[in-house]
């Protein structure tokens, strides 16, 4: 079990009678999974073409409103994105970011969060896990018995499990299901959203040009490399993470490979060639 501080992420808080339908409206993921529950669900923002603008998590905050969380950064481009269309909508929208942190831990809670701290289930890491979200002014003492993930060592337990991260798996422009998060944030079912139509052909498709990959490479693999080539030395993707842990001559990695490549190779400055393998081969 680990703890993870995720600091003052952006945080809005919409309420009003045509909340639930109104966000559903704008959003990859089913807003009615999360209501009156006590998980929160990832999601993205797309644009009308279905790329990425931003990727989020939902869940039900205080008083039945809807809470949705964004990246630290985003808070400049989230709240107008998102109400860009309220028009006759009987929804309010209040800024929270700032007025509470988060924090997360992974695996089953061994402890009792104190009163005023809200409590939500989620895998953020792939794994069950719980977030604690503390209001500004609430003294909590975090249970000293878990240790707490930062810098380097979280950046390994992130990669190695294969979550991408916003900023580097994760950005503006791309489309949800090359990343892979077709499974975890969208919801087929619900109905219209904007971008919905762009991301139904990619299902019915069932193909993208690129995918996020979870990869293997060689530990003489620069750190600052990126660029992944075929075996006829063709651009192949990019490398969008690389583990900081070497483990018997290898790193784990995190990148982009373009559809139909299978002997991938990562390409240095110098003009030398590193072997990278796929961890789970098609």
């Amino acid at each position: 079990m680990h703890r993870i501080d995720f600091c003052f992420p952006t945080l809005l808080e919409f309420h009003g009678p045509d909340t639930v339908r109104f966000i559903n409206g704008q959003i990859t993921q089913d807003v009615r999974l999360i209501a009156g529950s006590t998980i929160a669900l990832p999601s993205c923002v797309t644009d009308a073409k279905g790329r990425l603008q931003c990727r989020i998590w939902i869940m039900e905050g205080a008083n039945g409103a809807i809470w949705v969380e964004g990246p630290a950064d985003s808070a400049e481009m989230l709240e107008p994105r998102l109400t860009r269309y309220l028009i006759a909508d009987d929804v309010e929208v209040c800024q929270l970011t700032g007025k509470w942190s988060l924090v997360h831990f992974t695996g089953p809670m061994i402890e009792t969060p104190p009163e005023g701290v809200l409590v939500r289930a989620s895998a953020r890491f792939g794994l069950p896990g719980t977030d604690w979200w503390i209001p500004v002014g609430l003294d909590v003492a975090l249970p000293e018995e878990i240790p707490q993930l930062e810098g380097d060592a979280l950046e390994v337990f992130r990669i190695e499990l294969g979550v991408p991260a916003w900023s580097k798996e994760l950005y503006e422009g791309i489309l949800p299901p090359e990343a892979g998060l077709e499974v975890t944030d969208i919801s087929y079912q619900k109905g219209c959203y904007i971008g919905q139509e762009v991301i139904s052909r990619i299902k019915s498709a069932g193909k993208v040009n690129k995918r996020l990959e979870r990869l293997i490479l060689e530990a003489s693999v620069p750190m600052d490399c990126n660029h992944l080539i075929d075996a006829e030395g063709r651009s192949a993707g990019e490398l969008t993470s690389i583990s900081p842990r070497e483990l018997h001559g290898k790193r784990h990695a995190l990148g982009y490979v373009k559809r139909g490549v299978t002997d991938i190779f990562v390409s240095s400055p110098d003009g030398s060639r590193h072997t990278a393998a796929l961890r789970f081969p098609a």
